[in-house]
């Protein structure tokens, strides 16, 4: 029988627990994709659609099993023995002090690391119901999940480092251009088979109970692993690099995308019916468009000494545009604030456009023409940074667009937890079930659409403030962040440590632009300021959380009398 009379507590957990996987989307996916879409691998609205294949896949089939860490090994379940009620209140009251801060946090365009957020919480509940020596401080809990906020960022940092750097001097630096584009070819399907095997990984080891895969012998785990990688790499093979090693080495200008699907038929094409290119036609884009400016400025300055008032012309304009980006966003506010007051009518209208704003945005824009503290110098950061060749970096766009699925993937399955798992609490109390059952697969579903509704409104907001105001970014730097922080991702999910996405992000950025061998080349106050978000968001979130729960466990109730002290 369930808990009827506390049927109240179920529907606030829900909602909070919705809020906080919305804010989940909103702050934390950015951190997948913000790499791919600052690189120019992928535009804006397909990384919301892969985002939201593979964050909700990932949720659904792994999240489970991380959830058990954010529920039971933070706090004492068995203080609560007595009164698990108690516990069932304590739950939706972190996911309410959680999802309140996270909202803060993404409103004022501060990356925060959404795990941080429900364990300060559910510490905070912890101690104002139970005291701090109910709470799991030794390394079976909160002391293994803190030593992974400074080990996750370190490991992630060296990954993506050493990937970059076997590109940087394997590929990228290479003077001859044709046997730069060889070992990329060469190199990139070795990167397809890791990358397979690792997203393979990722599913048996910690997939959702309800596949069983548990119950697979050590011989077939292997087999499962290596095959997938195997056949992943035999199908680039097959279909992919024909295609792209004849548009990019012999710079065949007439293929499409859509030629891949008949990528066996390129092996045997002969290479001299290749019409000549067209002039001033480009084989590929250009990824580091917008961010060049600095670079040409500093030419024009060279060829013409006596020439400044073109030069200033040329920074009132982006002064202007700057400008003119910040109008249309108030512009855009008023509207909205317009379409709220007129009534209901409305609102349909305006949830519209709420919903589209949120995928119509030209994030690359607002990185490099923002301004203020946080911003610095941005184009004098990027001039510090090395441009390369265009037809490589293609090869690695195309490699990182797969990256940035498996990390889209690990997310989905390492945050989840920070919504799901205080929500499974609480629907396990209500209907008086065992703490230790598996919570219903509804709960992973619910937050994981949550998650995705998120990503799709406000995570440009988030995603504006990484990826270029880091660091350069470009394909290949982008695949090595992507990677390191998806293998971190990986290996925690496997220890069953909710790790900070956030910080395994960043500090893979962070490392890979050190490997430009300039610390001017990393945006050091943006850093700063990841860091501060992380450094008081648990505290925050405890002490919010802490104060509500002891107010309402210490509140006067109708029909008790209390006697003066």
């Amino acid at each position: 029988m369930a808990y009827h009379q506390f049927d109240y507590i179920l529907a606030i957990g829900i909602i909070f627990a919705f809020l906080d996987a919305f804010n989940i989307g909103a702050n934390d996916v950015a951190n997948s994709f913000s790499s791919s879409v600052s690189s120019r691998s992928l535009k804006y609205w397909q990384a919301m659609i892969l985002a939201a294949i593979c964050e909700f896949l990932g949720a659904v089939l792994v999240g489970n099993r991380v959830s058990d860490t954010v529920r039971k090994k933070i706090l004492s379940v068995d203080a609560f023995e007595d009164d698990p009620t108690v516990l069932m209140l304590g739950m939706a009251i972190a996911l309410v002090g959680s999802s309140i801060w996270l909202s803060i946090a993404t409103t004022i365009g501060m990356p925060v690391s959404t795990t941080h957020s429900i364990i300060g919480a559910v510490i905070g509940v912890g101690i104002a119901s139970r005291g701090a020596d109910h709470v799991i401080w030794g390394w079976e809990g909160f002391a293994q999940i803190v030593a992974s906020w400074f080990i996750a960022p370190c490991i992630a940092g060296a990954f993506g480092s050493i990937v970059f750097l076997i590109a940087k001097f394997g590929v990228l630096e290479i003077k001859d251009e044709r046997k730069s584009i060889r070992n990329a070819l060469c190199l990139i399907p070795i990167l397809v088979f890791v990358t397979f095997c690792v997203l393979t990984m990722l599913i048996l080891w910690k997939g959702s109970p309800n596949l069983n895969l548990d119950d697979l012998s050590g011989g077939t785990t292997v087999g499962a692993i290596f095959g997938v990688g195997g056949v992943a790499m035999v199908l680039y093979m097959i279909f992919i690099f024909p295609v792209v090693s004849r548009k990019i080495l012999h710079n065949d200008w007439t293929l499409k995308w859509y030629d891949v699907f008949r990528g066996p038929v390129y092996w045997f094409k002969p290479l001299d019916q290749i019409p000549p290119m067209p002039e001033g036609h480009q084989i590929t884009i250009d990824y580091y468009e917008g961010r060049r400016i600095v670079e040409r400025a500093a030419q024009d300055i060279s060829e013409a000494d006596n020439k400044e008032n073109p030069t200033k012309e040329s920074v009132n304009s982006l002064d202007t545009s700057s400008s003119v980006e910040i109008k249309e966003e108030e512009s855009t506010r008023s509207k909205w604030w317009k379409l709220l007051k007129a009534g209901p009518k409305k609102w349909p209208y305006l949830l519209w456009l709420i919903v589209s704003h949120g995928f119509t945005q030209d994030v690359i824009s607002i990185q490099t023409n923002s301004k203020g503290v946080l911003a610095a110098n941005v184009k004098g950061m990027h001039a510090k940074s090395k441009f390369y060749d265009n037809r490589v970096e293609y090869l690695f766009s195309l490699l990182q667009c797969i990256t940035a699925c498996t990390m889209s993937f690990a997310h989905g399955a390492n945050d989840i937890a920070n919504a799901s798992g205080p929500l499974s609490t609480v629907f396990l109390v209500w209907n008086d079930q065992d703490i230790t059952d598996t919570p219903p697969i509804w709960i992973l579903c619910f937050t994981a659409a949550a998650l995705v509704i998120g990503l799709w409104t406000f995570g440009y907001r988030i995603m504006s403030v990484l990826g270029n105001k880091l660091i350069l970014q470009s394909p290949s730097r982008g695949f090595a962040i992507e990677f390191g922080a998806a293998i971190t991702v990986v290996m925690a999910t496997q220890l069953a440590i909710p790790v900070s996405t956030t910080q395994c992000a960043v500090g893979a950025t962070v490392f890979v632009g050190l490997c430009n061998k300039d610390l001017k080349g990393v945006n050091w106050r943006m850093v700063t300021w990841c860091y501060l978000g992380w450094f008081i968001t648990l505290p925050v979130a405890g002490i919010m959380s802490g104060i509500l729960m002891g107010i309402i466990i210490n509140a006067p109730r109708l029909g008790v009398e209390y006697v003066p002290q």
